[in-house]
């Protein structure tokens, strides 16, 4: 669905636009007013089958385009969150990290990433 029809049905609540790896799409999104934009998958994940693969070049030339927040998707664990950090993302999605982590429980984990 584009944000366009989606806004007519979720009104002034955020509403983000994931772009995978097209400074095309961000434009697009840009343009109609997306609250954030994604970029991803940075890493492999568990979470989902990763279809496109985005660098930290993305987030650097989406920056120079705009001010809205920028997130970072795909397979960030507490070893390399910090790169995407240092590339201008405002944002990790940590989910698979969070809650399929073999290692660590839920709020250990986000411990780890603090």
């Amino acid at each position: 669905m584009n944000i366009i029809e989606a806004r007519k049905i979720v009104g002034n609540k955020i509403i983000g636009i994931t772009c995978h790896n097209s400074i095309n799409l961000a434009k697009t999104a840009i343009k109609r007013k997306a609250d954030y934009i994604a970029f991803g998958a940075f890493f492999s994940s568990t979470t989902k089958k990763v279809k496109f693969k985005a660098s930290t070049k993305i987030l650097n030339r989406a920056k120079k385009l705009t001010k809205t927040p920028l997130v970072a998707i795909g397979g960030i664990n507490s070893t390399n969150y910090q790169n995407l950090l240092l590339n201008n993302v405002n944002l990790l999605a940590i989910s698979g990290y969070v809650w399929n982590n073999k290692k660590y429980k839920p709020y250990k984990a986000i411990e780890k990433i603090k």
